[in-house]
């Protein structure tokens, strides 16, 4: 999750990120756009991606960005990148994207330009898509830059459109038995900006799922409980676990090396990548951070 920074950007500025979240939200595509997505198994899917970004403890400016690609349906890591980033903008809600989405979308073009046959079909956000201020969530913004599929998931309902978490919403989570059970998070002006979902049997706190790009709600919430051996879908989880150990390592050791060397010895292998393209992956191992993330992600 983001951490809140000192300093607040000029009002100048937060117009101009404004006006560039309403130029690309107008590219969202809220519909599935993949024959996997309309299948119930989801037959055709093969990989899928998770996105995350670390902090370093006490240093709201230095962060580990992550991306890990795993097969589908096994949900084994095939690749992973790990880099250390330096964030000059600060944390603004709302404007979650401005400050971190750069550096993600520097990971899938090193994925695209090292290992083409290992790019993701979706990519989990851990942030919201439409469930936002403005209706264009870091997960959006992540889909319409990277031309993927993407899903946005929150862990905390971020209370926008009349949305609260009342006691009538914690009513509604109690009335998800099981794992796959869900409820639609309807606004004041009646559009359905994503839906609560317990995507564990043994997880008593909902997701909350929305639509990133080029994804249906519906699918989206359905594979994101066929991606859950834990609350977190396993591409999230992975993301965040690899991130948080590179940092981790990288600050053991004085005069780290180029973060693009070295992996973890807890991460799995990468698989081979068919016809005949290296084995080796692109990017950096990815562990657990040596940091914390405290804010909700949008």
């Amino acid at each position: 999750m983001a951490r809140e920074a000192a300093g607040k950007p000029p009002e100048e500025i937060l117009l101009d990120w404004k006006r560039e979240q309403a130029s690309l939200k107008a590219r969202v595509v809220d519909q599935d756009t993949e024959a996997w997505q309309l299948d119930p198994a989801f037959s055709g899917l093969q990989r899928v991606g998770g996105v995350d970004v670390s902090f370093v403890k006490d240093d709201s400016g230095s962060a580990c960005a992550s991306l890990v690609v795993l097969n589908y349906p096994e949900l084994e890591v095939l690749y992973e990148d790990c880099r250390m980033v330096t964030l000059t903008a600060p944390y603004v809600s709302g404007f979650l994207a401005f400050r971190e989405v750069s550096f993600l979308v520097d990971a899938v073009q090193r994925l695209q330009e090292r290992e083409p046959c290992l790019m993701p079909q979706v990519l989990f956000v851990d942030g919201n898509g439409v469930l936002h201020h403005r209706g264009f969530g870091v997960a959006c913004h992540l889909g319409v830059l990277t031309d993927l599929p993407c899903i946005g998931m929150a862990k905390k309902l971020l209370q926008v459109d009349g949305l609260k978490n009342n006691a009538l919403h914690k009513e509604k989570i109690q009335l998800l038995k099981a794992g796959g059970d869900s409820f639609p998070l309807m606004g004041s002006s009646g559009t359905v900006l994503g839906r609560a979902l317990r995507s564990h049997d043994h997880s008593t706190k909902p997701l909350y799922v929305s639509v990133g790009h080029k994804i249906s709600l519906e699918a989206a919430v359905r594979l994101t409980h066929s991606c859950c051996k834990f609350r977190v879908p396993e591409p999230v989880r992975q993301a965040d676990i690899r991130s948080r150990d590179y940092i981790r390592r990288t600050q053991e050791v004085q005069g780290a090396p180029d973060p693009q060397s070295g992996r973890s010895k807890e991460a799995q292998r990468p698989k081979a990548c068919p016809q005949g393209v290296s084995e080796e992956p692109a990017g950096t191992s990815k562990g657990t951070s040596a940091g914390g993330k405290a804010c909700p992600r949008f």
